[in-house]
């Protein structure tokens, strides 16, 4: 049956004996999906981060009192750019032992009194030992005066006995002479003027036999005395110059004691200079001037408080990133991370990274060993030389998100790797020697 009117309806409906595309897409999205199975990907670790410093000395630091004190003058106020050794503020003392101004001066003439004092005892002991040369020469001197004496005694001893040798040669032949005579009187042979003549010559020579035996012992007496006085003398002179040598050594330990004396107050006296120099707080390094804990003046500080924070102008940017604990044993000193950073677009292909836009490139230089209070392990990462220089707008704290780079794998192994909860390939950087 024909129509007049044909019916266009008819034929886009029924699609009985026309052609279908169906089976060409399905074999199309087939074919291309087996071509995206076996493009390559990269494994990576996703981990959130903050921009940092590669060394300590340009992260903000605190700026502490060195002492306790009250503020008199603020030179800065937050948000200012400092140089290094410039004045951040003023302190006056608050402790009473440091109050009096001219503490330095003071101090420093009870060094140099001290140290004149050391002076007089070393005169003294000067004096102390001149004193003992001098005593020790009239000792000498005196001794040998003795000696001489002795010499003189021992001399007239010696004649004394020879006299005594003499008397008593005399004596004994005037003996035998008397003797002699008594017999010839007793027989009648002499007269009795005779005998007697030859008594009295017997009793002079016995006279002056005892009279040198008298000299003799005193002579002897006087040897002995001569010797008593110089053991005396010795001792004197001893105790004399036992005298002066304890006034040489009491001057010496007097000196002694000063001499430690003097080092404790130029301890004082280099301390209270060092102190002195504390009021003013100086800038530690070049940066700007945050969080002032303080405000006004007149505040009063303790010793260590933080006074203020300083951000030096950081020259060598870094992240730290935190990974998880199963993660680390992927982590690596030298690998390859890219980041992508607060502020700055990007587009990012996780596993084409060559294909990204906004990235840039790091290596890992430490991770620390202990995990984080946060249950994460920090993972310090620095710029890559060879690739993309960081922005120089980067801010210390700002958050930077992390893609540290694996192995390169089929698209298909990853799929099959995450459905089976297999952990990635890595690679191993080989360390340099």
């Amino acid at each position: 049956m024909k129509y007049p009117i044909p019916l266009n309806a008819w034929s886009q409906i029924y699609l009985e004996g026309q052609k279908n595309k169906i089976k060409f897409w399905f074999w199309s999205i087939l074919i291309f999906m087996a071509i995206i199975m076996v493009l390559p990907w990269t494994q990576n670790i996703k981990s959130k981060g903050n921009i940092t410093t590669l060394y300590q000395e340009e992260r903000p630091q605190d700026v502490n009192s060195p002492i306790p004190g009250k503020i008199a003058k603020w030179w800065v106020k937050e948000g200012d750019f400092v140089r290094k050794g410039d004045t951040i503020l003023q302190l006056t003392e608050i402790k009473e032992d440091y109050l009096d101004p001219s503490l330095v001066m003071r101090t420093k003439e009870q060094v140099d009194a001290k140290k004149e004092s050391i002076g007089f005892y070393e005169g003294k002991i000067i004096t102390s030992t001149n004193q003992i040369e001098a005593l020790e020469k009239a000792q000498a001197f005196k001794i040998a005066q003795l000696n001489n004496k002795q010499k003189q005694i021992e001399n007239k001893l010696k004649g004394e006995n020879a006299e005594l040798v003499a008397a008593e040669n005399e004596h004994q032949l005037i003996k035998n002479q008397f003797e002699r005579q008594q017999k010839m009187f007793d027989e009648g042979l002499v007269s009795q003027t005779q005998l007697q003549q030859r008594n009295a010559a017997y009793q002079n020579a016995l006279a002056k036999k005892i009279s040198a035996e008298n000299k003799i012992e005193q002579t002897k007496q006087d040897l002995l005395n001569v010797k008593i006085e110089q053991n005396g003398i010795v001792q004197e002179y001893i105790e004399k110059i036992n005298k002066a040598e304890s006034d040489r050594f009491q001057s010496q330990s007097t000196i002694a004691g000063t001499q430690g004396e003097v080092a404790k107050l130029q301890n004082q006296l280099s301390n209270y200079t060092i102190r002195n120099e504390m009021y003013i707080v100086l800038a530690p390094q070049d940066g700007q001037i945050i969080q002032a804990k303080k405000a006004g003046i007149g505040e009063i500080l303790k010793e260590g408080e933080r006074i203020t924070v300083i951000v030096p102008k950081a020259k060598h940017f870094a992240v730290e990133m935190f990974v998880r604990p199963v993660d680390l044993p992927l982590i690596n000193v030298g690998q390859k991370v890219r980041f992508t950073f607060d502020g700055f677009p990007a587009i990012v292909f996780s596993g084409w990274p060559e294909n990204s836009y906004g990235t840039f490139g790091g290596k890992i230089v430490a991770y620390e060993s202990a995990i984080s209070q946060n249950g994460l392990f920090r993972v310090l990462v620095a710029e890559d030389p060879n690739d993309r220089k960081w922005p120089d707008q980067l801010k210390i704290g700002s958050g930077a998100q992390a893609i540290t780079l694996l192995k390169d794998v089929p698209i298909w192994y990853e799929l099959w790797r995450n459905i089976n909860g297999f952990p990635p390939h890595y690679y191993e950087i080989k360390k340099e020697k």
